[in-house]
């Protein structure tokens, strides 16, 4: 792993902007680096991060086959934390012993949502996110669930608050039915307005395939019909998180977000 030697540099604000978002994204690669410090090309992001790196202020880790598509994570030092006072400490970086850890691929495929809300082209320009809330702890004791994310979206002067779940296919279906019933659980129990200030939500769930979104919107049918939109990562990158993508747990009309 690089990053013991120190080199003197010069941060800029692209870099301090790149530290802060690590302390809400955990870990990134070059392409979500481009994106969320602005950089006009790939290989400029990637001296940059050489050079974080080389500074003591990320950590890196090459993950896949040496010589065959080989890809560096980076993820924050506790020096670079500390320079930001970034909300959540960098994360470890290993392989497991199967390749690169779930954890580490999970947390990515959680990014790719959180730069399509926050950094990247929104459809209209009265829509902002009024914020993000990634979850380390359940939201209470008595709802045990922990969500991969939280953003809430303004537009038409309207807040409309939307949990992220990013399934890459790990989790069997009666792990999906439990989390369903937590969901409802949450939005029928009035806890939901206590911890958001918010009085209803949305649950969105991207998985990695389309035979794989559709194992699990049955799953979410047999509980409601209600709250859940559900889509794929492929076709969040061919067509937009705000195209017409999404489907709910029944019917085949697909909807925009918004």
């Amino acid at each position: 792993m690089t990053g013991n030697r120190r080199i003197g540099l010069v941060l800029q604000e692209r870099d301090r902007q790149l530290l802060r978002e690590l302390g809400t994204m955990r870990v990134v690669d070059c392409e979500q680096t481009r994106i969320v410090a602005d950089f006009n090309s790939t290989r400029r992001a990637n001296r940059r991060l050489l050079k974080l790196t080389r500074a003591g202020l990320l950590r890196r880790i090459f993950v896949g086959s040496t010589g065959h598509g080989q890809k560096a994570l980076y993820t924050l030092s506790p020096k670079g934390a500390a320079l930001v006072d970034a909300k959540l400490p960098g994360l470890p970086l290993r392989q497991s012993p199967f390749g690169t850890s779930p954890f580490l691929l999970h947390r990515l495929a959680i990014n790719e949502i959180y730069l399509a809300v926050k950094h990247q082209h929104l459809p209209r320009p009265d829509m902002r996110c009024a914020r993000w809330i990634g979850f380390r702890e359940p939201l209470t004791h008595a709802l045990p669930l922990i969500p991969d994310g939280y953003f809430e979206l303004v537009a038409d002067g309207a807040t409309r608050p939307m949990f992220v779940e990013a399934d890459l296919g790990t989790e069997a279906l009666p792990v999906w039915q439990k989390k369903v019933q937590t969901y409802l659980q949450l939005a029928l129990s009035g806890e939901f307005p206590k911890l958001f200030r918010q009085t209803q939500f949305r649950v969105l769930i991207v998985a990695t395939t389309d035979r794989r979104l559709q194992h699990i919107r049955a799953a979410v049918a047999k509980q409601t019909d209600k709250i859940f939109w559900l889509s794929t990562f492929e076709q969040i990158h061919e067509r937009g998180l705000w195209s017409p993508i999404w489907l709910r747990p029944e019917g085949e009309a697909r909807a925009p977000l918004i």
